[in-house]
C-alpha cells in the first residue's frame, strides 16, 4: 500500500511539468525551413572586365589579323622610321616595306605641292602596308617644309614667338594650320611638340622649348596635341624623359647628372599632360640618366621605357631618336644599337642607313638576341596606330 502510494506521487508530479522549448527556435517559428526546388546551381557572378583605354584598342581585331599573315621580313619592316632615302635607293627601300619615311628639308627643296604630294603617293602606293610619313616642323630653328617658300607663304614661327603674339590662341591656330598643310600634303606624323623645358637661354634645346616652367610647358602639349588630334595630324612628344640643359646628342653623348626627383617633379610634368591629351607617339632621348640608368643612353635603357610604359601609363607608340647620332655611333654595347633599343621596348626605330640596320635586326632575331614575340608586341601597336589614322583604304 505505501508503495502504491509513492507511485502515483511520482506520476503526479511528472504529468504537470512543463516541457522545454528549444533555446533557440527557427526563425519561422518553429517551422521546418522551406525545401529549396532541386534545379541547377545559381550562376557565380563574372566580375566585369576593365574597361580597355589603350589609344588605338578599337583595332585590336584588324591589326591582329593582318600580323599573323606578315612574313619575318614585313615585320623587321615596320619598326623602321627611316629617312627618306636618296632617289637611287628609293624603290629599293620600298621594297622592304618600312614602318615609314622622315622626310627633311632637302626632301622639299624646290618642290611644289603637287610635286610633294606625287611623291608621298608613290610611296603609300609601293608598300605592303601603308607608310608613316613622318616630318619636324616645331617652328621656329626646325622647319623642314615651310622653309620652302612654295610650300608656306612663310615659316612657321616657334612657339615662343607664338606665345607672344597671342598666347595660347595664337599657339592654337598656328597648330591648325600647319596640321592643316601637313596633311593636305599626305604627312600624318608631326615629331612634334618639344616637351622639355627649358628657361636658360643658354641650353641647347632652348629655342626649341616653349621657354617656361613646367605647368604652363605642359598646358602648351596640351594645346598643340589637342589641335593636331583635330586635323588627324599624330602628335610625337620629344625627347623623353627631357633634355635638360644637356649637350647636343648630334655630336657625341651627354650625361644628365640631375636627381630623378627632379624629373619627377618638373621633366615629367609636360608629359603627362600630353599622354593624357592623347599624343600617339613619344620620342625618346640619347642622353645618358644618371640617376635612371648610368649606362645607357635613354633610348637604350629598358629602365627609362619602362618608366614610360609602366609608371606613366602610356600606350602609344614609343620610337627612340636618331641611331645615326653620335651619342650612339660612337657607343660600345653587347648587342647592336638596333638590337639594344628593341630589348629595352622601343617600338620603332629611327635610322638612315635602312639597309644596315634592317640586315642587324634580323640577325639579332635569327641568332636569338630578340624573340618574335617581343617584335610582333611593337608592330601590332604599329599596325593599330596605322588603322587609327585610316592609312588602310
Amino acid at each position: 500500500m505505501k508503495n502504491l502510494f509513492i507511485y502515483l506521487l511520482i506520476f503526479l508530479l511528472t504529468g504537470c511539468t512543463s516541457i522545454e522549448q528549444p533555446k533557440n527556435p527557427d526563425k519561422n517559428n518553429g517551422s521546418p525551413p522551406p525545401v529549396e526546388e532541386p534545379g541547377a546551381p545559381a550562376e557565380p557572378e563574372i566580375p566585369e572586365e576593365p574597361e580597355d583605354n589603350s589609344l588605338f584598342h578599337e583595332y585590336d581585331e584588324q591589326a591582329e589579323k593582318l600580323l599573323l599573315g606578315m612574313t619575318t621580313e614585313e615585320k623587321i619592316g615596320q619598326i623602321f622610321l627611316v629617312r627618306y632615302p636618296e632617289e637611287k635607293q628609293l624603290d629599293l627601300y620600298l621594297s622592304m616595306n618600312p614602318g615609314g619615311f622622315i622626310m627633311f628639308g632637302k626632301d622639299f627643296t624646290g618642290k611644289s605641292k603637287n610635286e610633294v604630294i606625287d611623291n608621298i603617293d608613290y610611296c603609300q602606293i609601293s608598300t605592303t602596308v601603308p607608310m608613316i610619313i613622318a616630318v619636324d616642323e616645331e617652328g621656329g630653328t626646325v622647319v623642314r617644309v615651310s622653309s620652302n617658300p612654295l610650300l608656306s607663304d612663310e615659316r612657321f614661327k616657334s612657339p615662343q614667338e607664338l606665345y607672344e603674339i597671342g598666347g595660347f590662341n595664337e599657339i592654337e591656330r598656328d597648330t591648325v594650320e600647319k596640321s592643316k598643310l601637313l596633311s593636305e600634303l599626305g604627312i600624318n606624323l608631326n615629331l612634334a611638340p618639344v616637351a622639355d623645358i627649358s628657361v636658360d637661354k643658354t641650353d641647347f634645346i632652348y629655342q626649341r622649348s616653349f621657354g617656361k616652367n613646367a605647368e604652363e610647358t605642359a598646358k602648351y602639349i596640351k594645346t598643340v596635341v589637342e589641335a593636331m588630334k583635330k586635323q588627324g595630324i599624330s602628335s610625337s612628344l620629344k625627347h623623353f624623359p627631357g633634355y635638360g640643359n644637356n649637350a647636343d646628342t648630334h655630336t657625341g653623348s651627354a650625361t644628365d647628372t640631375r636627381p630623378y626627383q627632379q624629373f619627377i617633379n618638373n621633366d615629367f610634368i609636360p608629359f603627362k599632360a600630353g599622354i593624357e591629351s592623347g599624343a600617339e607617339s613619344i620620342l625618346i632621348s640619347h642622353n645618358i640618366i644618371e640617376s635612371i640608368d648610368p649606362e645607357l643612353p635613354a633610348s637604350l635603357s629598358k629602365k627609362v621605357i619602362d618608366i614610360l610604359r609602366y609608371d606613366m601609363e602610356f600606350t602609344g607608340i614609343i620610337m627612340t631618336d636618331d641611331l645615326s647620332m653620335g651619342a650612339i655611333s660612337e657607343l660600345r654595347t653587347e648587342l647592336s644599337p638596333e638590337a639594344a633599343a628593341v630589348s629595352a621596348g622601343n617600338d620603332m626605330l629611327i635610322v638612315t642607313d635602312f639597309e644596315n640596320s634592317f640586315q642587324t635586326l634580323l640577325n639579332a632575331i635569327n641568332s636569338g638576341e630578340i624573340h618574335m614575340d617581343r617584335i610582333d608586341e611593337s608592330v601590332l601597336r604599329i599596325l593599330k596606330w596605322k588603322y587609327y589614322l585610316s592609312l588602310f583604304k
